[in-house]
């Protein structure tokens, strides 16, 4: 028989003698048809593999690039040929193999290529004797499987011809991307739905325009979304043995640290913010609006080493009969005639002029390069004559001025004050209403005070110096938690008030025999109310002057002791003064009583200005709040940042807050809104002598009882 006339082998007799697994897959992704060196291949029977998917016979790591083989071969079926790849097949016991794949379309028809009997054809041969040479591969694909997996970020890996190659499980859900259109491999049409969620679309295109301009650049640059989301974007290229042989693009989401750097902005924001406002106070006269003492005095020292030699006077004024003004009208209409008495001072004075009001009623101008200081002096006289109305009530206000010019003397600041000081009390002295140049001769007005230094020595050594108690009213427990002793000077049956004599015990250094007088008798007269409860307190004003003493500490311990009160239940009230010098010793002095139980407390918070930057430094536990800013509280409907603050920032150091001057229901009712801790006033009890103070602890206990009850049922 000649060759021509053999017979034609069959199509399966040609199938089943390859030595190479021959595989037919679906659609869907399982097998239909399988020969005997697939059988032999991979051990399984042709029963066990037909209709099973064809996963299963892949390894890890390579079970999805079939099926983006099988998409991008259907999308190009005109032009598919034959598919090369290499993978590591799975055998029935488990093992794994390398091995050559590859896969061409089949079509039931060749005709009308339905896409309905679209199926793969698939070869694969085994390359183990190629084992030495791909030793590698199946680590190396491994490895970067659990990197890319691994990861926070979401990575995503494209060729040089624009294809995906890969990408990570993170990517996809950041983006939420579906993975059969990562499956694609095309890049364009991802790019579209990533663009879509971004705020600036364009930026994000020109970023990547910049990077594949220059092959070898890495960038780093942040996607803001429309829902409000933040990634940080990187980009470097990839390399193959110094060949750019693609671009890994890494995602990182940043938007819970975003979110936590706009807080923290918008919070150093609002801080300084309130630092400015304070440091504001701490130059100003909270009340008028006016520059404070300390400001003055910096203008002063200006103007005395400044180019105007003599052209400088002071004006020193103190309003006559003002307190019959609170005693009268009240706080409020006092508050009110010391506004417009500010207001009539700028008025009567050049723009450039200063301004301060000292305390209390006592105002200060200073002029430099003044023509006719008399004239302005005349011009404020005459203006605060005219009369104002305040709650109904007309009012003519008075004033004793003092004028005090420099001249061919060498004076300082401080003498300059005193001069003016001493012209201020002789117009006093003259009938008030009136201004006076300061005269040599006046000097007198030093015996007068000299005279109140000796009476006040007299006072005591003869016992007139005795104690009043104010209790303290503690806001949540509804109870008196502190009494303060307050030094009263009794001479001749009336009550000196303390701002008379107080100042002139400073500056004799009496102030010493005084605060030990006030404690050691507050010891002894409260200690039985003191023992009942360890929770309670007694609260003593100390002058700087007191510790300027080296046994200071050693003296309050000392009294405690012999009068058998716990350290832990006495507070010491500083003012902010005591610190301003950096005096090494008066910290010292109080960080040794703080160290024995003893609190500080400061005082008058808010009317100082060297201790506000340094409050965290200072060794306090309380602030007192002045009732400066208290009285600023009228209607308790007010919005009033200073408090809002000074109460924020004592209570974030740590420190409790009280609240002096408290008058009214709607004051109290505005601090415990703020979270005041304790409360001091006459709303609750002005200070009584020893003999009242317990009805006066019961009608404080009353009355923040009824405040509390009016706040609960939603009257107040």
């Amino acid at each position: 028989m000649t060759a021509s006339a053999r017979p034609a082998p069959s199509h399966e007799s040609v199938l089943e003698a390859s030595p190479d697994a021959l595989l037919v897959v679906t659609e869907d992704g399982t097998f239909a048809m399988v020969n005997a060196a697939a059988e032999r291949m991979f051990g399984y029977s042709r029963e066990e593999l037909v209709g099973q998917d064809h996963r299963v016979l892949l390894a890890e790591g390579f079970r999805n690039g079939l099926q983006r083989l099988f998409i991008n071969l259907r999308r190009d079926a005109e032009t598919a040929g034959i598919a090369l790849f290499e993978a590591y097949g799975l055998r029935r016991d488990g093992s794994e193999f390398p091995g050559e794949v590859a896969c061409s379309l089949l079509t039931a028809d060749a005709d009308t290529e339905s896409a309905a009997g679209v199926s793969l054809a698939v070869t694969v041969r085994d390359t183990s004797h190629r084992q030495e040479a791909d030793a590698g591969l199946r680590e190396a694909t491994s490895l970067l499987t659990a990197t890319l997996e691994s990861t926070a970020d979401g990575i995503l890996v494209v060729n040089a011809e624009g294809q995906i190659a890969n990408f990570n499980s993170r990517f996809v859900t950041m983006w939420d991307i579906p993975k059969e259109l990562m499956a694609t491999q095309h890049a364009e049409t991802v790019l579209r739905l990533v663009m879509a969620q971004l705020q600036d679309p364009e930026a994000f295109l020109e970023g990547i325009d910049a990077v594949y301009a220059d092959p070898e650049s890495e960038s780093h640059d942040v996607l803001d979304f429309r829902d409000g989301r933040t990634f940080e974007r990187y980009s470097r290229p990839q390399k193959v043995a110094d060949k750019v042989v693609g671009r890994v693009w890494s995602f990182r989401d940043v938007t819970p640290a975003r979110v936590a750097q706009d807080q923290i902005k918008k919070a150093m924001e609002d801080l300084a913010e309130q630092a400015a406002q304070l440091k504001a106070q701490a130059f100003q006269d909270p009340l008028t609006g006016l520059s404070n003492r300390q400001l003055f005095n910096d203008h002063l020292a200006n103007a005395l080493c400044g180019p105007y030699g003599t052209a400088i006077e002071i004006l020193l004024l103190d309003l006559d009969d003002f307190k019959e003004v609170n005693d009268v009208l009240g706080h409020h209409a006092g508050d009110e005639m010391l506004i417009e008495v500010g207001r009539r001072l700028r008025n009567c004075v050049r723009p450039n002029d200063v301004v301060a009001r000292l305390g209390g009623d006592e105002f200060v101008v200073l002029l430099v390069g003044s023509l006719d200081p008399d004239a302005v002096a005349e011009r404020i006289v005459k203006s605060l004559n005219v009369p104002v109305w305040i709650d109904g009530t007309m009012l003519r206000p008075s004033l004793s001025l003092g004028l005090a010019s420099i001249n061919e003397d060498a004076v300082d600041a401080s003498e300059l004050l005193r001069r003016a000081d001493v012209a201020m009390y002789a117009a006093k002295a003259a009938g008030k209403n009136r201004y006076m140049r300061f005269r040599p001769e006046m000097l007198k007005t030093l015996v007068e005070r000299t005279d109140m230094v000796a009476g006040l020595r007299l006072a005591v050594d003869s016992g007139q110096i005795v104690v009043h108690y104010q209790p303290v009213v503690a806001s949540r427990l509804g109870a008196v938690s502190t009494v303060e002793a307050l030094a009263r000077w009794e001479r001749d049956g009336e009550l000196v008030p303390p701002e008379q004599f107080i100042p002139a015990a400073e500056r004799s250094g009496l102030i010493v025999d005084i605060g030990t007088e006030v404690l050691r008798r507050g010891c002894t007269e409260l200690r039985p109310w003191l023992s009942e409860d360890p929770i309670r307190s007694l609260a003593v004003n100390v002058s700087g002057v007191q510790l300027q003493h080296g046994d200071f500490a050693e003296l309050v311990l000392s009294i405690a002791a012999s009068c058998g009160v716990d350290p832990r239940q006495l507070i010491l009230e500083v003012t902010e003064s005591v610190f301003f010098d950096d005096d090494c010793h008066v910290l010292q002095q109080l960080m040794t009583l703080r160290s024995a139980g003893v609190r500080v407390a400061l005082d008058d918070f808010g009317t100082g200005y060297s201790s506000l930057g340094r409050l965290q430094e200072l060794p306090v536990d309380t602030l007192k709040i002045d009732q400066s800013f208290v009285s600023m509280i009228q209607t308790g409907v007010e919005r009033l940042p200073i408090l809002t603050s000074m109460i924020g920032m004592a209570h974030g150091l740590g420190l409790t807050v009280t609240a002096e001057g408290v008058e009214t229901s709607a004051q109290a009712d505005y601090l415990m809104n703020l979270g005041c801790d304790s409360l001091q006033g006459f709303l609750f009890s002005p200070p009584v002598p020893e003999a009242a103070l317990e009805p006066a602890v019961a009608r404080s206990v009353n009355s923040i009882a009824v405040l509390r009850e009016y706040r609960v049922s939603g009257e107040l």
